[in-house]
């Protein structure tokens, strides 16, 4: 048996059992839910792999929810009724930490779901962050980066080559310590089973493989942009010479989003100085940055040959990364770009409206150009009481942790996490 690896979302769970009757853990599949999950709990209905659910679901669905609690339901979603019964069971017993249910699909829009408001926390699990796999020590926390404080100087060197070793790899606990061959040709695996089983699987609507294929090239060739319909479209008739309509694309985006294969970043809402309009849709972002090189058939050779690209696929893990660190102060992760060219990569914002800035830069060399960049986007900015930025960053790659003498803190992505973790 493998030896379990601490995650983030231990804390995000733990304070969710007590604090509702029931915790919904969403993510990708072979992120680590369950596993996570059976931490907590006392014990566990496996929905998909346990041939009597289908009868009890039939019979008396309540005798699916006895145990000790927090019962896990594991792949809930492939008896979306469960829900409710989860929800009137949780308002029966009038308890906290009564359920855990995790799911790697949302369920469609035939499955209909009343709201669970007042009975489930919703926690949103991804793939292993840096911190989480060790190759970060949260010496500047988010935390820290809320309240302000400056930091102290210190080293963190890292070459270009480990960095693509990590990225090639990516995030997924099971590849912990694999070697970099086999990380590749399982993520290779992932891809290729996402196009030929789980598109089709999770709705039960048959899907071109090939299509999903050329649709999964042409997202990770745009990850970290925005990216419209209409590119997307040109892209894939470039490599099939067929065309491919956009209500396919956009059902087989749907899908993908279903299944948490793609997250993408929203752009961020706040007046400005300037008359420039805002762009309002989205920036892609896989689950994890492997799949997109894995969708692309590249290897670490490949990433360091195109250094301009590679720093798209490492712009897009720090989104990740910050994404796991954000839910630790319950902010969301946004980026600001507008019709002027003012942009930043990433905006923290927390509930009561402080935010956090950070350009993203893979190589040392461009840490002056990023810093230029956070100071402009801050300088247009029209605060109000209850919308201020704290604290202004560059993540790069490798360098010192430091902050400068304009306020700006330089940020390795080896230095970054959240306190208290391990």
């Amino acid at each position: 048996m493998s030896r379990y690896l601490p995650r983030i979302t231990d804390m995000e769970l733990s304070e969710s059992l007590k604090a509702a009757g029931a915790v919904l853990l969403r993510g990708p599949k072979a992120c680590g839910k369950s596993e996570t999950a059976k931490q907590k709990a006392k014990s566990i209905l496996q929905v998909d792999r346990d041939p009597q659910v289908a009868q009890f679901m039939a019979i008396d669905p309540s005798i699916l929810l006895s145990g000790e609690t927090p019962r896990l339901i594991d792949e809930w979603q492939f008896q979306p009724r469960l829900w409710d019964y989860v929800r009137h069971e949780v308002d029966d017993r009038s308890n906290k930490g009564q359920f855990i249910l995790t799911g790697s699909s949302n369920p469609g829009e035939e499955a209909v779901l009343h709201s669970g408001a007042g009975r489930f926390i919703s926690l949103n699990m991804r793939t292993m962050s840096w911190q989480e796999m060790g190759y970060a020590d949260g010496y500047v926390s988010i935390e820290d980066l809320f309240d302000g404080k400056p930091i102290t100087p210190k080293e963190y060197k890292l070459d270009i080559g480990t960095i693509i070793n990590r990225l090639v790899v990516g995030g997924w606990p099971e590849l912990v310590g694999s070697t970099l061959e086999s990380a590749r040709r399982i993520n290779s695996s992932y891809v290729k089973l996402l196009a030929e089983v789980d598109m089709s699987r999770v709705s039960n609507i048959k899907r071109d493989p090939v299509k999903v294929t050329y649709l999964l090239q042409s997202l990770a060739r745009n990850i970290s942009t925005n990216t419209d319909i209409s590119t997307i479209m040109r892209d894939i008739k470039e490599m099939d010479n067929n065309d491919i309509s956009r209500p396919t694309i956009n059902d087989y985006i749907d899908t993908l989003d279903r299944l948490m294969i793609i997250e993408n970043q929203p752009a961020w809402n706040i007046h400005t100085r300037s008359s420039a309009r805002l762009r309002k849709s989205s920036k892609l972002h896989f689950s994890d940055a492997s799949l997109a090189i894995a969708a692309l058939g590249l290897d670490s050779q490949s990433l360091l040959n195109d250094l301009n690209y590679t720093g798209f696929v490492f712009e897009s893990q720090v989104i990740h990364d910050l994404r796991v660190y954000a839910a630790r102060v319950g902010g969301e992760v946004y980026y600001y770009r507008d019709s002027s060219g003012l942009e930043v990569d990433a905006v923290i914002q927390k509930p009561n409206g402080d935010s956090a800035v950070f350009e993203i830069k893979l190589g040392e060399g461009f840490i002056e150009d990023g810093a230029r960049a956070v100071l402009r986007f801050v300088d247009s900015i029209k605060e109000t009481k209850t919308r201020r930025i704290v604290s202004k960053n560059v993540i790069t790659g490798s360098s010192y942790a430091y902050t400068r003498p304009d306020g700006v803190n330089v940020i390795p992505v080896t230095a970054l996490g959240v306190r208290g973790f391990r």
